[in-house]
């Protein structure tokens, strides 16, 4: 890059030069007048700056919009048009209750060794096996990492779309596939109220990686014993890896398998909570089907999940928050499976979720 000097000629009057101040006084004074020419120098070429590195291809594969900020703009576009509107977001699953005091106090010190003999005690798992991280969506992509792009994975169907996702910015799916709403090279394994939301193994073919969670987000559907004792054998026939999101486990109330995820002292701080986003559970579960709707979960996750046959999942989404100030999340955000429903989230203050039952009561009367 160059820079542009004007230079100045005595040959021409009554142009000025613009010479400044300071440049007028180092010149030696002269009785002879002179006159000077200001001559325009070639313009300064513009370097533009070209990177030769490649953006990651796979970027290019994800659909156009992530679920969560798709449903962040469809709901700023409604209180754009309804700016008077009370609008209760119902939709994404972040806790509205402050973390007690007695779990976040103890974080920097002896956690991990608290964890590891609390938690995993009996199983022989000590505290350099314990990591605490920064959260469940980076700790996905370092788990895939670990394995390459060359890795297959099976993921249940609807699951949380950061286990496809991740998959897909690692490079280890095909191209998505408009028609059957699927990427390649992913094992999705339909989790439905025929099946009792735990896929048909015997249908399910090999994968490297294995994403189960349980409790089921968005499906609230927890595995049976019987259940999980099978996923294992699978995995071990297939020599597969299974990568288990256990989020939920907290709001198990039955027998269910949960892994166990407290530290000394938390456990009656949490116990609280989680009672608090139960009764929450409890008021939408009864919301929809006193008014004639299929509802699944809610028991051992603080999600709700409804059916809506024949309808659009996006459709409905839509009907609610336009008519009802509500937001909530369209099924098939979640995957193929998931189209037909609309997960209805627990976290949330009670008085919202009670006028929520109100509104949803009106609507659907």
């Amino acid at each position: 890059m160059s820079s542009a000097i004007s230079s100045c000629s005595p040959s021409l009057l009554g142009q000025d030069c613009g010479l400044t101040s300071r440049s007028q006084k180092s010149l030696p004074r002269s009785r002879t007048p002179k006159f000077l020419k200001c001559v325009a120098s070639p313009p300064a070429e513009t370097t533009v700056y070209t990177t030769k590195v490649q953006r990651n291809a796979n970027m290019e594969k994800l659909r156009a919009g992530y679920l969560f900020p798709e449903i962040a703009r469809r709901r700023a576009a409604h209180i754009s048009k309804y700016p008077d509107a009370q609008v209760i977001t119902l939709g994404i699953g972040d806790t509205t209750e402050p973390i007690p005091e007695v779990i976040t106090s103890p974080m920097a010190m002896e956690l991990r060794a608290a964890i590891a003999s609390t938690y995993y005690g009996p199983l022989g798992i000590d505290e350099a096996d314990i990591f605490v991280s920064d959260g469940a969506k980076c700790d996905i992509s370092r788990l895939l990492l670990l394995f390459g792009a060359s890795v297959k994975i099976a993921v249940q169907d609807p699951s949380y779309p950061a286990y496809v996702d991740s998959s897909v910015i690692m490079g280890q799916t095909g191209l998505f596939q408009m028609d059957i709403e699927k990427y390649g090279n992913i094992e999705y394994m339909r989790c439905s109220p025929e099946n009792g939301f735990f896929p048909n193994l015997s249908t399910v073919s090999r994968a490297d990686i294995i994403f189960f969670c349980s409790p089921n987000n968005p499906t609230g559907s927890a595995a049976s014993r019987d259940q999980l004792t099978k996923l294992v054998q699978f995995a071990r026939d297939n020599g597969s890896i299974i990568i288990y999101d256990s989020a939920y486990a907290m709001y198990i109330s039955d027998d269910s398998p949960k892994t166990i995820f407290e530290i000394p002292g938390a456990k009656e701080a949490m116990k609280d909570v989680v009672s608090f986003y139960q009764e929450n559970t409890n008021i939408l579960v009864d919301t929809f089907t006193s008014l004639g709707f299929n509802v699944y979960g809610g028991k051992n996750a603080p999600y709700v999940w409804v059916h809506f046959p024949g309808r659009s999942s996006w459709d409905v989404f839509a009907e609610i928050l336009e008519k009802t100030h509500l937001v909530t999340t369209p099924g098939s955000g979640f995957g193929p499976g998931g189209e037909g429903f609309i997960r209805v989230s627990a976290f949330g203050h009670r008085e919202n979720v009670l006028e929520a039952s109100r509104r949803l009561k009106q609507l659907f009367k």
